[in-house]
């Protein structure tokens, strides 16, 4: 968690991007990761030389020479602002264009990046804040990243590639990635699906990944992200690097227009919010997916997509609009049909409208699958988050402590009224023992399975109002009799009253 203190800096610092000129949020934050790296890698070129220091040895791959050392970050911010942003724009920015030879996944990204901050006093300040920032943490890091993410505060274009960090932890958790998975986002953004990926791996396979094998599957082969927007290209690619993924697959793909036969059965697992409520023309769409479902929608490509690009055995977990779910087009009714029918529909959970604001109220829902091409959906589990820890309007604070927030609260089991703020943690739980007793749960409660020929009578519609049963309690029913003897007492009492006020009268 980030401080108060910390977040305040931030946003000093943001405002003296603003008055420095620099004002669309996506070029702030790229020039602050820009930062945040070149100090990540000083970091990195000390632990190698303590390690050679220790071991006797010279240092292993160093990433610095030493006539590159004046480049380093412990260096340059000790000298006076203006020769600093000269150093930083003359030489250790070409130098970084260049890190890690022609090939690499970085130097790739980098070629066309700009240092654009043009002031020794807007440098000197962003420099101060990353400097109490402890940059070998890993979720102080990624605090730091949401926390600069959540003030890209407009709808559209910026917002189509944030997704909550707690949403996509939950995604992660439920899909549980291996250490031999191949992992891809094809509208990656920013990496968080994949930076999220990695950290889970890290975290529950750490032994497997001591072998040299793996640990080079898990930096080089495992994660794959695709977008057509350099500056995401960048950012994410770094996001990666900084969260010691050395050389992640991020590739500038246009996911829908692009045939996908050269990528098609490739990956283990996808992990994607695609952007929705588009409309393509047809010219401009791969003809591979057309063929899967003939549609200019691209919520419905992007699910197309995702069944080419998943190897036999591969799951998914994605991001939908709620129309998805429901649409009556013949495009729609054909996903949910092959979803159903050819492949395994294992859950759909929905989500509360508010999830995604202040950039958009649209309700959504998370859909997982199997590709098996022969069936396999026997029951589909449901489940209706009506909470998600943090308030539901475009403000969206935090409505519990934040060791009580999250799919994995760090403070254990939520109170049952702790529960009606934060789902998550019993969606996750219930996730579990989906194939057990969740058979047995019927349609009135939180979670419920509908079996295959339910979901089949109704038009394969995936709403899981469509299916919840409410309890109507029932009115109690008094004997007529009762109710009209009930009835002569009160006339009497009418009466006498009545009676009594003539007598006071008299």
């Amino acid at each position: 968690m980030i401080t108060g203190e910390l977040k305040s800096k931030i946003d000093r610092v943001w405002d003296a991007f603003w008055s420095g000129g620099i004002s669309n949020p996506l070029e702030v934050i790229e020039q602050i990761t820009y930062l945040m790296f070149i100090r990540r890698l000083d970091d990195l070129q000390t632990l190698k030389e303590r390690k050679a220091t220790r071991t006797g040895k010279p240092v292993e791959n160093p990433i610095y020479t030493e006539e590159m050392a004046p480049l380093r970050w412990s260096r340059f911010t000790n000298e006076a602002p203006e020769n600093m942003l000269t150093r930083v724009r003359d030489g250790v920015f070409p130098w970084l264009r260049n890190l890690g030879g022609e090939e690499s996944t970085y130097s790739h990204h980098m070629k066309d990046a700009r240092f654009t901050i043009t002031t020794p006093n807007l440098l000197a300040k962003v420099v101060d804040m990353l400097d109490e920032v402890p940059l070998s943490d890993r979720d102080v890091k990624g605090d730091l990243y949401e926390y600069m993410l959540s003030k890209i505060a407009t709808a559209g274009h910026n917002g189509q590639f944030r997704t909550a960090r707690h949403i996509i932890q939950l995604m992660v958790e439920m899909t549980a990635p291996g250490p031999k998975d191949e992992i891809c986002d094809p509208a990656c953004g920013t990496a968080g699906f994949l930076v999220a990926a990695a950290e889970y791996v890290s975290r529950t396979h750490h032994e497997a990944l001591l072998e040299p094998a793996q640990r080079q599957h898990f930096n080089e082969s495992m994660f794959h992200g695709f977008d057509f927007d350099s500056t995401m290209l960048r950012i994410g690619s770094m996001n990666m690097l900084l969260h010691e993924v050395e050389s992640p697959d991020i590739r500038n793909r246009d996911s829908l227009a692009e045939s996908a036969a050269g990528e098609a059965e490739r990956y283990s697992l996808i992990l994607a919010n695609p952007p929705f409520a588009g409309s393509l023309d047809y010219d401009a769409t791969a003809k591979d997916l057309q063929a899967v479902v003939k549609t200019k929608k691209t919520e419905l490509l992007f699910m197309a997509l995702f069944l080419r690009l998943l190897k036999p055995g591969g799951r998914a977990a994605v991001i939908v609009p709620e129309g998805v779910l429901f649409g009556s087009t013949k495009a729609h009714k054909e996903l949910r049909k092959i979803l159903v029918e050819d492949h395994k529909l294992d859950a759909v959970i929905k989500l509360p409208s508010g999830v995604f604001k202040p950039y958009s109220g649209v309700s959504t829902a998370i859909l997982f699958f199997t590709k098996t091409n022969s069936g396999g959906t026997d029951n589909v589990w449901f489940y209706e988050v009506t909470a998600d820890g943090w308030s539901l309007d475009d403000k969206r604070v935090p409505l519990l402590d934040e060791d009580k927030l999250g799919p994995l609260p760090a403070a254990g089991e939520l109170t049952k009224d702790e529960h009606q703020k934060n789902n998550l943690p019993d969606l996750l739980s219930r996730w579990r023992l989906r194939n057990g007793s969740e058979q047995e749960r019927a349609r009135t409660e939180q979670s419920f399975c509908v079996p295959k020929a339910d979901i089949a009578a109704q038009g394969y519609a995936l709403s899981l109002n469509g299916y919840k049963e409410v309890i109507h309690e029932e009115a109690e029913h008094r004997d007529p009799v009762e109710i009209l003897d009930e009835l002569s007492r009160i006339e009497a009492e009418i009466q006498q009253g009545m009676s009594e006020l003539k007598g006071m009268l008299a």
